[in-house]
């Protein structure tokens, strides 16, 4: 693996451009959450393909796609960073959350799997904390019954976050924004009875809000049982797709000064609501979910809201 461009800000996320081959490049993301320091959380993003086949709507990465990374080179990416901070492999951080959730949709991949086995092994952390994030694409069967594996196998007792990314209620628009063959909202729902297990986190079905989507609670109680799933509202981050899709976000990227009506309804549905707003400067560096800097590289001009740090690039690398 070789670095060939990076951009941000250690004390807040600096996203990595790496390649494994001609054409064959991958982003991966290291953040902290201030005032936290490291040694109190740690997260870092993965691919886990190259590029992504899926297409959503509001995500740089559906722009091509070459392959699947081997569990070798999905760990080179978390071995790089590990490395770089904790060189002994010693990770003392007491939330070490990896995310499979940068390049690629993980469900497509089962070398996750083996990531997922291998990861307790590699590092000692007491702290890891694996999050798969996944808009549930159909005909990944094999996948989800290995995932079941190996969560209750090594990740039992709250040691795992499990994320769809659902979007919204409304079936049409979901189809639109994510274009693939998936799972209804009741498949999701069977799924993460099944997963979810006493002292688990809650299964976090996420919405992307944008203006106009449909997140309607009576939708999701009468599928989703509150007690086991949790509702995650969360910007539409500035990418250049979302802006060719005039997709535009319900949320602003500064806290609201009241509570939406929607989280309030939500709550009175019975659900726990996380409204998720990071800190602005992660879209200027183009570390949130969705933005991708090789993108951005090639891009002949900007986006209002987001890259606007320069992103230092290695002879030879990533455009």
């Amino acid at each position: 693996m070789k670095v060939v461009a990076t951009c941000g800000r250690p004390d807040l996320a600096t996203a990595y451009v790496a390649e494994f081959g001609p054409g064959k490049l991958v982003e991966f993301v290291e953040a902290v959450q201030p005032p936290l320091s490291r040694e109190e959380k740690w997260v870092l993003i993965v691919s886990t393909l190259f590029g992504c086949p899926v297409g959503c709507l509001m995500c740089d990465a559906g722009n091509h796609y070459r392959g699947k990374l081997s569990a070798a080179e999905v760990l080179a990416q978390v071995d790089f960073l590990v490395r770089k901070h904790f060189p002994g492999g010693d990770v003392p951080v007491k939330k070490f959350k990896i995310q499979f959730a940068r390049l690629g949709e993980p469900a497509l991949n089962a070398a996750v799997l083996d990531v997922l086995e291998e990861l307790p092994r590699r590092y000692r952390a007491p702290g890891l904390l694996p999050a798969l994030s996944s808009v549930a694409p159909a005909g990944a069967d094999r996948f989800w019954e290995g995932l079941l594996a190996v969560k209750r196998g090594h990740y039992r007792d709250g040691n795992f976050q499990l994320q769809f990314s659902i979007h919204t209620t409304d079936e049409e628009l979901r189809d639109r924004l994510v274009p693939i063959k998936k799972w209804s909202l009741a498949d999701v729902a069977a799924y993460g009875e099944e997963f979810y297990e006493p002292g688990d986190r809650k299964v976090t079905l996420n919405f992307a809000l944008a203006e106009g989507s449909s997140l309607d609670p009576a939708v999701l109680v009468r599928i989703f049982d509150p007690g086991k799933f949790l509702v995650k509202i969360t910007p539409l981050n500035p990418t250049y797709r979302a802006q060719r899709h005039g997709l535009r976000s319900y949320l602003s990227s500064s806290p609201p000064e009241g509570e939406a009506a929607v989280v309030r309804d939500l709550r009175a549905a019975g659900f726990d609501v996380i409204v998720s707003i990071g800190e602005a400067e992660e879209n200027h560096i183009g570390s949130n979910c969705g933005q991708f800097l090789s993108a951005h590289l090639n891009a002949r001009e900007g986006i209002a809201g987001g890259y606007t740090y320069p992103v230092n690039v290695s002879a030879g690398g990533a455009r």
